[in-house]
């Protein structure tokens, strides 16, 4: 096992963990459809999120990794057969080469030994596939425009419970998706023809997971491998592997001061430190790089907590404060909101962290990244309520009002 003892020495494992998370480099995946295509598939899934007072998660997560991306994008690629739609710790957007990871959890639902809804209504699941099987498609709005109704497969609550559960057992794909309007079809209507099919053994997912989280995240624990899944088959067989790939010189643990032991590729170490540029990114509170909130203030010395689900007399920061990341640190948090219709940019709040750069050089940075960020946004002015050390506050108003 590796100590790491050196400043110099966490630089690298955080620049490894950004690299490979596509975070330092302006074009790592390309860029339009085709990045999009690229991304996913290396980073293993992008998190589907209701919440919308900035871009949602889904496309926020892909806009920071891909030039000349398109909301719509999203959905063209669910409408392709590139991904599809299921659940991996939360709802996501899956590379459809990973589909056959997706059946364990089905089986385990379609069998009852894992509850979606307790009591699902079999008789209405029937229904509902009959309908589907003989009148084609169904979108999740035609269970709405009918939802007055009292009884039959139409009364709206219980036939989206059971268009849910259909979904979440195997029968159902989502299709198509408008915003947050789905499209439910059989999935062997939706399912490309040269997808693999086989369920995968517990050793075969254990390693696709421990392969998966290394290719996307560069440094990884053993926690994080199996992160929020609870099957615990699952989390032997992928300490059994690693434990394996350990004593093979395959792999590396590297401790930290903390006394967290993380996982890499064996050489990983040796290898030439990805560069980094004066950029800084403004993420999704739901970004692949900063989900694992454990891993994160680990590697990163950046606590982070997202407070939208924190009542709001016990918020430190603001409701969606998104992360800041400059060269390979994270250095603040800024809570706002997109006002659509009237195009501006709310920054109801900003705050960095202690830092070791020199604040002209991050106020350069951020009056950037705020003018794409806000372009993605659909909005044309900024305000700023707020920031914090005070003296930033002052720094940052001239070129934001310059700016914008």
């Amino acid at each position: 096992m590796i100590e790491l003892k050196r400043p110099h020495d966490l630089a690298r494992l955080r620049r490894l963990a950004l690299a490979a998370q596509g975070l330092l480099q302006a074009k790592p995946f390309g860029s339009g459809l085709a990045g999009c295509r690229q991304a996913i598939n290396h980073i293993g899934y992008v998190q589907i999120d209701t919440i919308s007072v900035v871009e949602r998660a889904h496309h926020h997560v892909l806009h920071t990794r891909v030039p000349q991306f398109d909301p719509a994008m999203t959905n063209q690629m669910l409408v392709d057969g590139d991904i599809f739609e299921y659940w991996s710790h939360a709802a996501a957007f899956l590379p459809m080469a990973d589909f056959r990871f997706s059946l364990p959890y089905k089986q385990t639902i379609k069998s009852g030994q894992t509850h979606w809804f307790r009591n699902p209504d079999k008789q209405l699941m029937g229904e509902l596939l009959a309908r589907i099987r003989t009148d084609g498609p169904l979108r999740s709005r035609d269970l709405e425009t009918n939802r007055t109704k009292s009884a039959g497969w139409w009364d709206w609550k219980p036939a989206k419970k059971a268009l849910e559960q259909l979904y979440m057992q195997g029968d159902l794909m989502v299709s198509d998706r408008t915003g947050f309007q789905k499209t439910y079809d059989l999935t062997e209507r939706v399912l490309p023809s040269h997808v693999d099919t086989t369920t995968p053994t517990t050793d075969e997912f254990a390693a696709h997971l421990i392969d998966q989280q290394l290719r996307c995240h560069g440094v990884a624990s053993l926690k994080g491998i199996t992160y929020l899944r609870r099957n615990a088959g699952l989390r032997q067989a992928v300490k059994t592997l690693v434990n394996e790939s350990v004593g093979q010189g395959a792999l590396e643990q590297i401790k930290l001061s903390s006394g967290e032991v993380l996982l890499v590729e064996a050489g990983a170490l040796e290898r030439p430190m990805p560069r980094v540029s004066n950029r800084m990114l403004i993420l999704s509170p739901f970004d692949n790089s900063v989900i694992q909130r454990e891993r994160l203030k680990s590697l990163f010395r950046y606590d982070y907590q997202i407070e939208c689900y924190v009542p709001a007399a016990k918020r430190q920061y603001g409701y969606f404060c998104l992360p800041l990341l400059y060269r390979d640190q994270f250095v603040g948090r800024m809570d706002c909101k997109a006002h659509r219709k009237d195009r501006l940019l709310e920054i109801k709040s900003l705050y960095f962290e202690p830092h070791t750069f020199d604040d002209d050089q991050i106020v350069t940075a951020f009056t950037e990244a705020l003018k794409t960020f806000s372009q993605f946004q659909g909005c044309d002015r900024v305000s700023l309520t707020e920031a914090y050390p005070k003296p930033m506050e002052q720094r940052l108003r001239s070129p934001i009002s310059h700016q914008f």
